[in-house]
């Protein structure tokens, strides 16, 4: 007979408003006697096959459906936004989706664009460049992403700084202050359907080499993808290729600046940008952590979690995980890692931009490699408030000597 959830002595991790280090000292030293603990919301997992083992369980539905329940916002407070998201689907449905737009998503689709990805890149770096310091974020990560994505959409480059705008608004979701975000959410979500659709029926027209124009033509069956569910897509690339991309870029850098012996490495052996990247993402990820909530009652290694019981997923406690990852407190570009983080997630919501992220992240940090021979922080960094779903620097100002 499973054990009744209600009836474990679990410990009660309490990190809100602790420093970083602090936070992810308490969370390790309780996963050593415990992979389950209680916290504000339900429960947190703490351990890395746990957190696997949780997230491809299918009866456990992504907690992004709780959002705005979490934020005490009424359904019928939502208005348009209540469009489901692939993001938040379940079922059949998701299946369906991942199924009809998978192909546009492979690393080969992405590799496309990498050129482009380096000549955005270097063109907003290179104004910084006539001094020695550089504040990082908002003279590079912040735009950077924008122009990428409307490249892939096949949105013009005129349009870039809407989107920016538009992107800016829609991530609010993910900031715990849903009651007085909502009417901006709202408002950048109807702005962006609109010119979707009204791009959707230019492309139906005229197909290009674009990630819109490759969904139109997707089918399988028959099956094919309705306006609606194209512009849903769109969204939901705009959110999975920018706000990650941004803040991951900036945790990497900042890992960076505090180890200049691993920046020697990297520019020493450039053909470790890759592992970089994983490392980074591993060691400081700009996502830290997903929601799940049993959409029925749930026997997870024989304890029966009842429906509706929500479970935070502690990525970064399974990131750090001394069970599968040697030294895992050390940032080590020459570690050999044979067990992949989970930053991007895993099961059926394993993260459908992670390819565009990953190029992203890798086309950014060739770049930086080459241009800056050592790099460091040229002051604090101010992290974004540990609300926020999806976090990195602010502001990240860097001292550096150039190649």
């Amino acid at each position: 007979m499973p054990t009744a959830l209600q009836d474990l002595d679990l410990p009660y991790l309490d990190v809100l408003g602790m420093p970083r280090a602090e936070a992810n000292a308490v969370a390790a030293e309780m996963a050593k006697t415990s992979w389950l603990a209680r916290s504000e919301l339900g429960y947190t997992v703490l351990r890395y096959d746990e957190a696997v083992s949780l997230l491809r369980e299918r009866k456990f539905f992504n907690g992004i459906r709780l959002l705005r329940e979490i934020n005490g916002v009424e359904a019928e407070e939502v208005g348009p936004t209540k469009r489901e998201s692939i993001l938040a689907m379940e079922g059949e449905g998701h299946t369906r989706l991942r199924r009809l737009v998978a192909p546009a998503f492979t690393p080969a689709a992405t590799d496309g664009h990498r050129g482009k990805m380096r000549e955005v890149f270097t063109d907003l770096l290179n104004p910084h460049l006539t001094g020695t310091q550089i504040e990082l974020v908002q003279a590079v990560c912040e735009p950077y992403p924008i122009p990428i994505i409307c490249e892939v959409l096949g949105a013009p480059p005129e349009d870039w700084e809407q989107f920016s705008a538009w992107a800016t608004d829609i991530f609010k979701i993910f900031n715990q202050n849903l009651q007085e975000d909502l009417p901006a959410i709202t408002a950048a979500g109807e702005a962006l359907a609109a010119y979707i659709a009204n791009l959707v029926a230019v492309r139906r027209l005229e197909p290009k080499d674009d990630l819109l124009s490759a969904l139109i033509a997707a089918e399988e069956d028959g099956d094919r993808l309705s306006t609606e569910e194209l512009c849903m897509l769109a969204e939901a690339v705009l959110m999975a290729g920018t706000d990650t991309t941004r803040n991951q870029l900036g945790c990497t850098m900042a890992l960076f600046a505090e180890n200049p012996e691993q920046w020697a490495i990297l520019r020493e052996r450039p053909e470790l940008i890759g592992r970089a990247v994983e490392e980074s993402m591993r060691y400081l990820g700009a996502v830290r952590g997903t929601l799940r909530y049993a959409s029925e009652p749930v026997v997870f290694r024989d304890i029966l979690f009842p429906e509706g019981t929500i479970v935070s997923v502690s990525l970064a406690g399974a990131n750090r995980d001394p069970h599968l990852f040697e030294h895992p407190d050390d940032f080590d570009l020459l570690a050999e890692r044979s067990t992949k983080h989970l930053t991007f997630g895993s099961g059926i919501h394993h993260c459908l931009g992670a390819a565009l992220a990953r190029a992203e992240l890798q086309e950014a940090l060739s770049v930086l490699a080459k241009t800056f021979e050592t790099v460091e922080l040229a002051g604090p960094v101010e992290w974004k408030p540990p609300t926020f779903g999806i976090w990195g620097p602010s502001v990240l100002p860097l001292r550096f000597t150039l190649a």
